[in-house]
């Protein structure tokens, strides 16, 4: 049995992606088949690399591979989750409060959730759903309608790999009243009126969505198997307040690959174990299941190409926030709430500053002379080489005229930089 490391998700595909494939045409497309082998090439010359040269003493060289920068590659999970906190983070409003929500889909409906993963439309609709119900929510409960602002965020997978729709929404606590143009805040929650408001929405939007008579019956039956509503959870405990925490604690739950390589127990080559946290018993789960049905648990949640799944409403759209700023900070300020200015920018790291953080060096500068090394070449398999710097050294990129005085005689002159035999290094000469 191999060892697991952090390539053994990849090395599952390597091995079975061609066998999949062939036992299920639906996943049989091109756009599948580019998603996977960007995962695959992650991190790899062969998928494309930058090519960094110290051209003051010649003697380092270092070649960047390009990294696919998808949440299905494990690889870059970390990179995905920060750029999930920054894009999060710079959306988030001064001086208003925020509530997390869990808005989750009856079992019985995730199959048209499944069947109709490749388009995109039904995960589109959920999620203006979800913000519709939660608005609806608290015009209820304050009596009267009022305009929220929604952060929402689809995540397709639970635990165990299965396909689970369901939404990550940061609610702002309260909205304004266009017609009053006033800020209306949000004290007491009833919670339970969000399972029978979230049924609501759900059903009439699949009914509309898809109106065939199968659909229609389901719903029948749905509204009489739960009579008290779906599932809806509410955090109990406070949400941080400053961006980066609360997009932090948003990205803990959604921002993150259908497994952690650290879950996988063993490959054997024909079979994978691997364990989850079961939600009802709150205790470890380990599951051994067919390599073939393992990468179905894991392709399935390859979302539409194009498609956001993370998505701002109401208030947290610009143009409506913008509009509306001067009441909110009005009705904020008389309900005693003080607005600090704005919230911390974060800022999106590179390459660079997550490789600092975590080996403490430097990787653009030279090993033997401390310089920082230049880019020398950028290469794609599909583009071939993008960028070369020494074919731009050739072709004169750097001649300049340079002026030049003989010391002896006193009289001036021109040549040219560099020189016609070029640049000499000393590892590398050219």
């Amino acid at each position: 049995m191999q060892g697991i490391d952090r390539d053994t998700f990849r090395r599952i595909f390597d091995d079975h992606w061609d066998e999949f494939k062939g036992c299920h045409s639906s996943y049989d497309t091109e756009y599948y088949e580019d998603v996977v082998q960007k995962m695959l090439r992650c991190g790899r010359e062969e998928g494309g690399y930058c090519e960094y040269l110290c051209t003051k003493c010649g003697q380092d060289r270092r070649r960047i591979a390009f990294t696919c920068k998808s949440c299905f590659c494990l690889s870059c999970a970390k990179g995905y989750t920060d750029d999930f906190v920054v894009q999060v983070g710079q959306v988030m409003q001064p001086g208003l409060r925020y509530r997390h929500m869990v808005l989750t889909v009856a079992e019985q409906l995730r199959i048209h959730f499944y069947l109709n993963r490749q388009e995109g439309k039904l995960l589109s609709e959920l999620m203006r759903s979800g913000y519709e119900c939660l608005e609806d929510v608290v015009s209820t409960v304050v009596r009267q309608k009022v305009k929220i602002g929604a952060i929402v965020v689809v995540q397709t997978h639970g635990r165990s790999g299965h396909h689970n729709p369901h939404l990550h929404i940061i609610m702002t606590s309260g909205g304004i009243n266009e017609k009053t143009g006033k800020w209306v805040d949000l004290g007491y929650f009833p919670y339970e009126v969000i399972h029978k408001k979230w049924q609501y929405h759900l059903l009439k939007m699949l009914k509309e969505v898809v109106p065939t008579d199968e659909m229609k019956s389901l719903i029948n039956e749905l509204y009489k198997k739960y009579p008290r509503g779906f599932v809806a959870h509410v955090t109990k405990g406070k949400v941080p307040e400053q961006c980066r925490g609360l997009a932090k604690y948003l990205a803990k739950y959604v921002a993150s690959p259908p497994i952690a390589i650290s879950r996988i127990l063993s490959y054997p080559g024909n079979e994978v174990t691997y364990w989850y946290k079961d939600h009802q018993r709150k205790a470890k789960e380990v599951v051994t299941v067919d390599v073939l049905t393992f990468i179905g648990r894991m392709v399935q949640h390859i979302l539409p190409k194009g498609f956001q799944r993370i998505r701002y409403y109401g208030l947290q759209a610009t143009k409506t926030f913008k509009k509306w700023v001067k009441a909110i900070k009005e009705g904020l300020w008389r309900i005693g709430r003080i607005i600090k200015g704005v919230y911390e920018v974060v800022k999106c790291k590179s390459y660079r500053e997550r490789y600092q953080g975590m080996s403490g060096r430097d990787p653009l500068v030279c090993r033997y002379c401390g310089c920082e090394m230049d880019l020398w070449r950028v290469w794609h398999p599909k583009y071939g080489t993008i960028y070369d710097e020494w074919e731009k050294i050739k072709a004169g990129k750097y001649e300049r005229a340079v002026e030049s005085k003989d010391t002896a005689t006193g009289e001036g002159g021109y040549s040219l930089w560099p020189p016609a035999g070029g640049i000499q290094l000393p590892l590398f000469p050219m």
